[in-house]
């Protein structure tokens, strides 16, 4: 199935956040509800990420109770963790088989991290530390020479040791990026899958497609290897009554966290169907403003709208993060590609 204009489908993925909650069973409704619409992952530890529960250990939980979606989880950035990070996400990609993602936990107010070094050291081992070829399916060792070395050394600190973990099944867990900031959207543009956009528009959200496609292909990238999501928080209280007289109005609107959509169902697909057909983005991150209400009119009622028209899927092709996004599983650079004997 491919969406009309020649475009590529959309891709659509929901944070399922609730505050106040630290219980896993909490997330399983979510998630499930969310694998239901076909979404291509759900995101676990947003702006409130230190007043909520572990993202790593609620989204291992939920990984036997789901089938298909992603799972990302937002992790925290300590300096002398990089390696553990790394090693943390790999095994929750094991559980899932194939469906983690990672996201550094988010940037300032002002859309800057204190120090994207952090950022780029994480990035830069999740996809430069592999253990050798593993072989996807058992984690063993198939390369001839064991366990290679994560050694970065940046401005602020420095990551030097042995990987000693087999390879994830998808190569490495799809790395999610709030590409806002400047620093930021360097570092999306050169080690990312998946970059965030809180932007105020769609020509905003075009520009800085145009700016990361372009620095992904000087850093020797692919562009088509880089997904831009728009990130946007939708409140469907009111439904499709938000614009009339005395209900506040409807439709997007600026706050200092970003764009917020208030309306109704028909109304959101209306949007994120112009955005995608606009070229102004390749799909949307969605943040429900009130998970359980807002996440069910979501997908009962957007992402089904969008699948009758042809712009979203109905169903999962594949069984990993990567191929809902359409991207390939990257070839380990330590792989052995010619016939030496």
């Amino acid at each position: 199935m491919t969406a009309p204009h020649g475009r590529g489908l959309l891709h659509l993925a929901a944070a399922v956040d609730q505050r106040g909650s630290f219980d896993a069973a909490a997330y399983v409704e979510p998630a499930q509800l969310a694998e239901r619409g076909a979404l291509d992952f759900v995101t676990l530890g947003g702006p409130f990420a230190s007043h909520g529960p572990d993202a790593l250990g609620v989204l291992a939980r939920l990984a036997p109770v789901t089938r298909r979606i992603g799972l990302v989880p937002s992790v925290s950035g300590i300096r002398t963790e990089a390696c553990r990070v790394q090693e943390a996400v790999a095994t929750l990609d094991w559980i899932s088989r194939g469906r983690a993602g990672w996201q550094s936990d988010g940037p300032t107010a002002g859309g800057e991290k204190e120090d994207e070094d952090e950022d780029e050291a994480r990035f830069r081992a999740d996809g430069e530390g592999d253990t050798g070829t593993g072989d996807g399916v058992t984690g063993g060792f198939a390369g001839r020479d064991g366990p290679h070395r994560v050694d970065y050394r940046g401005s602020t600190f420095s990551v030097t040791g042995p990987s000693i973990e087999p390879r994830p099944p998808q190569g490495h867990p799809v790395r999610v990026v709030d590409a806002t900031g400047s620093s930021a959207r360097r570092t999306a543009a050169r080690y990312a899958d998946v970059a965030l956009l809180r932007v105020t528009g769609p020509a905003q959200a075009r520009a800085l497609r145009a700016e990361l496609r372009d620095a992904a292909a000087e850093s020797g990238r692919a562009p088509d290897t880089l997904r831009v999501l728009g990130a946007l928080t939708v409140d469907l209280g009111d439904g499709e009554r938000a614009a009339e007289p005395g209900h506040g109005g409807g439709g997007p609107r600026h706050t200092p966290q970003g764009l917020l959509y208030r309306g109704g169902p028909v109304g959101l697909a209306r949007l994120i169907a112009v955005w995608h057909e606009s070229e102004a983005v390749d799909g949307f991150h969605l943040t429900p403003l009130e998970p359980r209400r807002d996440l069910e009119r979501l997908v009962n009622g957007t992402v089904a709208l969008l699948q009758h028209r042809g712009l979203f899927r109905t169903f999962y092709p594949g069984s990993t993060l990567r191929e809902h996004l359409r991207l390939a599983r990257p070839a380990s650079r330590y792989a052995v590609t010619g016939g030496a004997s």
